[in-house]
């Protein structure tokens, strides 16, 4: 007797790319999203991945891609079948706000990267003197990308601010 599989057994879950400038807390991120907990993190050479599931039915794979320098040649790599683009910033930074603006007008600018939703998370909201959300998208000129559908939303890792709204607000983003 054969055996019979659903189509939801059988389907692929939607891959999520996370990417920033080092240091923006991406790691940080993605284990308290998957664990529950923060972890200490190094900086990531390479990649993480994690599968996480929002409300027990919305699966998806999320790639959280290291942030140096070096490696932000190989971000448009990843971007090959992915369903939408976590853009990670860390909120408190001023200082590497107009790098943060380029790292991002590189990636968005790649071909692979056409039409991809995304999503801005301005993290580390629970530290002091932060950037609003609104200061974050002046500062990325999110307006200019009225080609893709664009959400920004504040979060912090550590004190898991946000972190069930960003889940559910990817998940949106992959259905759109």
């Amino acid at each position: 007797m054969g055996l019979i599989l659903s189509r939801r057994n059988l389907k692929k879950p939607p891959q999520v790319v996370m990417i920033g400038l080092d240091s923006a807390g991406k790691s940080t991120l993605l284990y308290k999203m998957k664990l529950g907990k923060t972890i200490e993190t190094q900086p990531t050479v390479g990649f993480n991945v994690a599968m996480l599931q929002v409300k027990k039915k919305t699966d998806f794979t999320i790639w959280d891609v290291g942030g140096q320098g070096r490696m932000r040649p190989n971000w448009k790599y990843y971007l090959e079948g992915t369903k939408a683009l976590v853009f990670v910033v860390d909120s408190s930074d001023r200082g590497r706000m107009r790098e943060a603006k380029k790292a991002l007008r590189t990636i968005l600018g790649d071909d692979n990267a056409k039409g991809i939703p995304l999503m801005v998370l301005a993290n580390k909201q629970d530290l002091p003197n932060v950037m609003t959300i609104y200061e974050v998208a002046r500062e990325l000129d999110l307006a200019r990308y009225s080609d893709r559908h664009w959400e920004i939303q504040a979060c912090s890792a550590r004190s898991n601010l946000g972190l069930q709204q960003v889940l559910s607000s990817i998940a949106k983003l992959i259905k759109s």
